[in-house]
This record gives C-alpha cells, sequence and structure tokens, in this order.
C-alpha cells in the first residue's frame, strides 16, 4: 500500500526518544511504498493545527544526528484525545495520505493511536496503526522494559552514588540524604538506584516505592537503625509513593487529562520534602535533600548504548511491520538471554497497553517494603551499563597520637 508515513512522539521525553524516530524515519526511506514523511509538530494536538515537518527532506547531518539527541525532536504533548476530536483527525489523514500511523509514547500515548486507528477502521478507511514505546518509568505492559528506562535508571544510579559518597564523606554535618525520583505509578526508577550499591554500607540504604505503603513508623525506625550502623542514612523515594490509607507522601491533589496525580509542575517536589521533614522532626539530624525531578528524561550523556540501539531498531521494526500490513499494536522487548544478555521484537496488541500501569512484581521488592530483591538485581544488570567504582580510604590506618 501506497502512501504517507505520519509520526508523533507523546508524553515526557526520553535520552534516547529520538533513537527511535531516526530509526522510522531510516526504515521508511528504503521503502519505495513510503512517498512522504511526516512529523506531526506537538503531538496530536500539533496535527489537528496542521503543523507538519517535513522529516523526508531533512538533511542528512539532521537525520544522523537525532539518533544521539536527547528530549523530544518534533516537539510533545499531553492531550487527551476527545470523541469529537476524531472525525476531524480523519479528514486530515485522508487530506495528507496517511496510510502507516506511527507514536512514540508511553500508554497514554499508546491510548490516543489505538484510538485514531480504531476510528478510521471503523470508518473503512485502510491505516496502518503502530506504537513504539517510550518511558522512562517502566510502566508499560506486554514488554520486558522499555526505551529510555535503562538510561534513566543509569542516571538515577549515578546520582545515588555519588551523592552518597558525599553523604558519607560529610556525616558529621548532615545525618542523612533523601534522593527522589519520578514513578507515578511504578518504582522502576527508584528501585534501580539499588544497583549503586557495592557493599552494605553503600548508598542506597533504603528504598521507598508506590506498589509499598509508606508507614511512617517503620521509615522512622529503620532509618534510626541505618544511622546508628553506618553514621548516615541514604534514602531513596519514588514520586508517588502513598501512606496506606492511599493519602500521597507529596501532598499532590492535582490531576491531569488523563486522570493522573500531578507530581512535578503541580509541587511533586514536596515528597523528598516531606520525607526529609519527618526525618528531622523524629531525629532532630540535619539532613539534605536532592530532586532531580525531570533531568533523567533528557541526560544523554549517561545514556546507555544499547538502550540508544534498541530505541533505534525498535523504530525500525515498527515500519518493518506496518509494511507487512500489521496494525494495531506496539512494538515490544523481548529478553531472550540473560548472560550474554540479548533481545528480540515482538508486538503486543495496542488495547493491552493503552492507560494501563505496570508495576513492579512482588518478588522485586523485599518484605519490608524498603529496598529490592536480588530478583530485581538480575533484572536491571544487563540494562544499566558499566557501574562505576569509588574508592574509601582505610580509616583504620590512624596515626597514634605523639
Amino acid at each position: 500500500m501506497k502512501g504517507n508515513i505520519l509520526i508523533g512522539q507523546s508524553g515526557g521525553p526520553t535520552s534516547v526518544i529520538n533513537s527511535s524516530l531516526a530509526g522510522i524515519i531510516d526504515e521508511a526511506l528504503e521503502s519505495e511504498n513510503i512517498l512522504s514523511i511526516y512529523g506531526m509538530n506537538y503531538g496530536i494536538e500539533g496535527f489537528m493545527e496542521e503543523k507538519l515537518i517535513n522529516l523526508g527532506k531533512q538533511k542528512q547531518v539532521v537525520l544522523k544526528g537525532l539518533k544521539t539527541t536527547p528530549s523530544s525532536a518534533l516537539g510533545s504533548s499531553r492531550y487527551k484525545l476527545q470523541e469529537e476530536d476524531l472525525p476531524k483527525i480523519l479528514d486530515l489523514i485522508k487530506k495528507y495520505d496517511i496510510r502507516y500511523f506511527f507514536l512514540i509514547g508511553g500508554n497514554d500515548t499508546m491510548d490516543t493511536i489505538y484510538r485514531v486507528e480504531k476510528y478510521c477502521k471503523n470508518q473503512d478507511y485502510d491505516l496502518k496503526g503502530i506504537g513504539i514505546p517510550k518511558t522512562v518509568d517502566n510502566d508499560l505492559f506486554g514488554t520486558d522494559h522499555t526505551p529510555g528506562f535503562p538510561s534513566a535508571a543509569r542516571y538515577n544510579m549515578l546520582s545515588v552514588a555519588q551523592s552518597g559518597v558525599l553523604a558519607r564523606d560529610m556525616q558529621k554535618v548532615d545525618k542523612f540524604v533523601i534522593y527522589q525520583t519520578i514513578g507515578r505509578d511504578a518504582g522502576w526508577l527508584a528501585a534501580a538506584t539499588a544497583l549503586a550499591k557495592k557493599k552494605e554500607s553503600d548508598a542506597p540504604h533504603l528504598i521507598y516505592c508506590p506498589e509499598r505503603p509508606f508507614n511512617k513508623e517503620e521509615f522512622i525506625f529503620d532509618a534510626k537503625k541505618c544511622i546508628d550502623k553506618y553514621g548516615w542514612v541514604s534514602i531513596v523515594v519514588s514520586e508517588g509513593i502513598l501512606y496506606p490509607d492511599g493519602t500521597p507522601v507529596s501532598a499532590a491533589e492535582e490531576k491531569d487529562s488523563f486522570n493522573n496525580r500531578e507530581f512535578g509542575a503541580m509541587g511533586g517536589a514536596s515528597v523528598g520534602l516531606n520525607v526529609h521533614k519527618i526525618l528531622k522532626e523524629a531525629t532532630e539530624y540535619r539532613g539534605e535533600f536532592q530532586i532531580t525531578e525531570s533531568l533523567n528524561m533528557c541526560a544523554i550523556d549517561r545514556a546507555v548504548p544499547e538502550d540508544l540501539e534498541e530505541a533505534y531498531l525498535c523504530g525500525k521494526a515498527a515500519v518493518n511491520l506496518a509494511l507487512s500490513g500489521e496494525s494495531g499494536y506496539m512494538i515490544t522487548i523481548e529478553r531472550v538471554s540473560e548472560d550474554p544478555y540479548r533481545a528480540e521484537f515482538g508486538k503486543t496488541k495496542l488495547s493491552n497497553v493503552a492507560i494501563r500501569s505496570k508495576e513492579m512484581p512482588d518478588d522485586f521488592i523485599n518484605g519490608r517494603g524498603n529496598f529490592v530483591t536480588d530478583n530485581f538485581i538480575t533484572y536491571m544488570k544487563p540494562l544499566i551499563g558499566n557501574i562505576p567504582n569509588y574508592i574509601e580510604l582505610d580509616t583504620t590506618l590512624m596515626e597514634k597520637s605523639l
């Protein structure tokens, strides 16, 4: 089927999302069935305003550079598609002779492409719609992991490792450090910081994920125990952690158009501050807090090379799937070997992914709910890249007083 391609990027970016875009463009340029390649400027929202970028006519230096450029080159959007938008979208799809439709994004994005593809099919318009996974949160069903997650996980792991060295050496001034990660419904990113630990005393000591209720009394007890043992404590909290009654520890109440609780723009930073306040009041110790917010979504300097490559290959796989006549699927990454790590690319129905969040499995979090298990470490090790070693002086070599 000859026709044009339409590509969009939605939701929060990643450091590798443009690598997926590059994969789509490179594969499409090789096909005689693809006439023009259009990119939506600012997602489906921009498409309805007919803001289209001709990607097929970009200079080679631009197309080559996409693979290692962070954030969303097309411009992103969090617009929730309304039923009344669908007829207009179909009219524009017909106007620009769009036959192949690709969206790169998370579960909300998969809902958008699912609804557009389904509507076109019901209106007897032949459109091949394929989703390409993207989210640093790693909360999409059907795939071993999402492109962008390994690099964001590495960003957080390195941040906690380095801030742990700082906190260890500054323990006479600050007895604790709180590090906050993004992660609305799932704690994958917070959990990934566990890879920073080489020995028992290394950061992090405590990790709290949304999959387990945050028990204030247990937290204070565990934090004090670490301080007594190591002289300090490193604590990682996911922005979406909840008290046992379901109240957000962040106290965030605002919600976005997809009914997701807003943490970043609407004061989500308060989860780190609130946990800091809890421990300070309980111990009267000074402490640090570190909130990187969306920086791990765009840190190309910490990107994992294998993550960039998998993102690129997801884009190529999406084009091949569409050209083979398939539609209504999201590309998936399927782990086929652990050591050495090897993955293949498959597919899952968009309806399995749209507006759903994949939490961490129970056996990835310990019984106390304050750290990860060996099963999680095994899952993460092949994804995160090399882990640096930081030295520690031998403090037993003290000079005796004269």
